[in-house]
């Protein structure tokens, strides 16, 4: 057990606890997973003031904790004076209805604190609402008995980021109101009709990229692993980047250049994390197909985080729940610049891995270029031949695909190279046909 006696001022204090089981099969230790429970907690605001860890063979049904254990952290609360406890797992309804009765604090799970963190940085609309769906599906079954302490919880809108309300109840929850399971049945009927309005206009969207036919890449990887910062440095955008998990939840959508002038649509996605909540999946649905539609995926890790493997399996459970751990990668080993002999980085553990920092802008050239060679290896071959009259046709490719070869010939433009198969169409009459090893040029009209 940890006990940190600093505090700051304005902070809840707040007390992290788990259970380590022997039947929980895991590739995270329990006291990893405590440390990011940790972190977790100072990103919500809180002030941790103390970790306790109890290996059991399984959380008791009750109380999740031991009733020992249970008495101590009692008698720790009148020691430190903590307002909220938070645990590692998520509670069921009657074990936070039985802790709460037996510490004098406030009781909230794992799902509760990333619920909330999602709720202070939803900045658009589309982003609230799916918070706010996954918050009160999540508080429904947690109604029974509190009547009287919902109607008094200290909460606030997600307007308003959550300020000035407590850990765990910022969000949708009605300040100083009565919450009864109609009113959020009905609630939740909205908020789903309203979700899947932006759900089909998110398809819209897509589909007029798809238009473009330019291919799209989807950044994704754990939370705070670095991925705004290299988004930024690849699209020169402007994308919040903080030190903090979750430090951005709105996916934003660049078109950036890659070498021999391939264009490509690269968007920044939701950060994953471990035992991502289900409701938040659903929830964000929309915004997750965004990586289920995209031709490749650029993973961040964190290479100087000591959990670096640990989290990279993460993202990779996530993809498969998704069903999109098969799409092409390229990695990103970023910050390398935090380790002492960035040598000593393996990046054959790694799909097409390249070992860079995405804040000193080390490697970025190499990353663009294996984008770019993976990109194409999605795209049809194709040879060319085209006239002078069509020089649009000659630059499409150079924008949209990736050309390998270029001779000017009395006949046009001789075009080796790769493109998106949906633009194939356009260069029909042009193609050439390979036989023996000789391209045999067809007549074609100017």
């Amino acid at each position: 057990m940890l006990i940190n006696q600093r505090t700051t001022e304005g902070s809840e204090r707040a007390f992290l606890v788990a259970v380590a089981s022997e039947r929980q099969e895991t590739l995270w230790s329990a006291e990893d997973s405590l440390s990011e429970l940790e972190a977790l907690a100072r990103t919500a605001g809180a002030e941790v003031v103390g970790k306790m860890l109890q290996r059991l063979r399984h959380p008791d049904p009750a109380t999740y904790l031991g009733k020992g254990k249970v008495q101590e952290l009692a008698a720790l609360e009148q020691e430190l004076g903590f307002e909220l406890v938070i645990f590692d797992d998520e509670l069921s309804p009657s074990q936070q209805r039985n802790l709460e009765k037996a510490l004098n604090a406030r009781v909230i799970d794992r799902t509760t604190l990333i619920l909330d963190i999602f709720a202070q940085h939803a900045r658009t609309r589309e982003g609230r609402l799916q918070v706010e769906l996954a918050q009160l599906e999540y508080r429904l079954p947690r109604l029974s008995g509190r009547g009287i302490e919902l109607s008094q919880q200290a909460g606030g809108s997600l307007g308003a980021t959550g300020v000035g309300g407590a850990i765990g109840v910022r969000g949708p929850g009605e300040t100083r109101l009565e919450i009864d399971r109609r009113r959020i049945r009905n609630r939740l009927a909205e908020l789903r009709r309203e979700l899947e309005e932006v759900r089909e206009q998110r398809t819209l969207h897509r589909r007029q990229r798809a238009a473009l036919t330019m291919p799209v890449v989807a950044v994704v990887g754990y939370t705070n692993a670095g991925k705004s910062t290299l988004f930024n440095a690849l699209s020169q955008a402007d994308v919040l980047v903080e030190n903090k998990l979750f430090a951005t939840l709105d996916p934003t959508t660049r078109r950036v250049v890659l070498p021999g002038n391939q264009e490509v649509l690269l968007t920044d996605t939701v950060g994953f994390i471990q035992r991502l909540p289900t409701r938040l999946v659903a929830a964000f649905r929309a915004t997750l197909e965004e990586v289920v539609d995209a031709d490749v995926l650029l993973e961040v890790v964190d290479v100087s985080h000591e959990n670096a493997i640990e989290q990279s399996e993460t993202v990779n459970e996530v993809l498969r729940e998704l069903e999109a751990h098969e799409k092409p990668r390229v990695t990103a080993l970023n910050k390398i610049d935090l380790l002492p002999d960035p040598d000593r980085v393996d990046p054959s553990l790694y799909p097409n891995a390249v070992v860079v920092s995405a804040l000193r802008g080390w490697g970025l050239e190499a990353l663009r270029e294996k984008l770019a060679q993976v990109v194409a290896e999605q795209m049809v071959p194709l040879q060319v031949l085209v006239p002078y009259a069509r020089g649009d046709l000659v630059e499409l490719f150079h924008r949209r695909g990736r050309v390998e070869l270029e001779e000017h010939r009395a006949e046009g433009t001789l075009l080796v190279g790769r493109l998106p198969a949906a633009l194939a169409g356009y260069y029909a009459p042009y193609r050439l046909q390979q036989r023996r090893g000789l391209l045999r040029v067809p007549s074609v009209r100017p």
